[in-house]
């Protein structure tokens, strides 16, 4: 007995779009279409489309949010609304190497407070910012479902674990040296 949900109102007010919209290649498009096709209810792909906008722009700047919003129908509030809730999506830009220290109790009580003073020392940046050659930003995060390996940091969608000051100069050398390879592509 399951019904599709059809909002009453989905739109009190008129989607008012702001004059510059992203615009993105044919095989980008093709690939947001294949998201949008898995919803009956195109709003419920809006996390996988920002992370493309997000993959494709470097973040979810204004044009981008503007382009979600004309092609799922919704204002530009209701992007917003979601983008600002997940730390996971990036409002303004960041480095290259996206560098996120989860700071929540059990990464807290196992270090995370020295892994994050050692990272802003290292990179000359406190957290909510990015070094001037744009390579490295950093940031604490909550809680990132890693506790029994605690403390630990994200570097894109890549998880780095058990940490020490040496394994994160490792890994940090090898972001700079240009030898990082992420895993996994969002």
């Amino acid at each position: 007995m399951s019904e599709q949900f059809t909002p009453n109102n989905p739109l009190p007010q008129e989607a008012k779009l702001p004059a510059e919209i992203a615009s993105f290649s044919p095989a980008v498009e093709a690939e947001i279409d294949a998201h949008l096709a898995k919803y009956p209810v195109k709003r419920s792909a809006i996390l996988p489309l920002m992370f493309i906008v997000q993959r494709e722009r470097g973040y979810l700047d204004p044009p981008g949010v503007a382009y979600l919003a004309d092609r799922l129908g919704v204002r530009i509030t209701d992007i917003w609304e979601v983008a600002t809730f997940y730390s996971m999506i990036n409002t303004k830009p960041v480095g290259k190497y996206h560098v996120q220290i989860c700071r929540t109790l059990s990464c807290k009580i196992m270090g995370a407070g020295k892994i994050t003073e050692h990272c802003a020392k290292r990179l000359g940046i406190k957290p909510g910012e990015t070094t001037e050659d744009g390579m490295f930003s950093l940031s604490e995060v909550e809680c990132l479902g890693s506790c029994g390996t605690a403390p630990m940091m994200q570097i894109g969608f890549d998880y780095h674990e058990n940490l020490s000051a040496e394994k994160v100069d490792e890994i940090l050398d090898s972001c700079s040296r240009g030898e990082y390879r992420y895993s996994m592509k969002s």
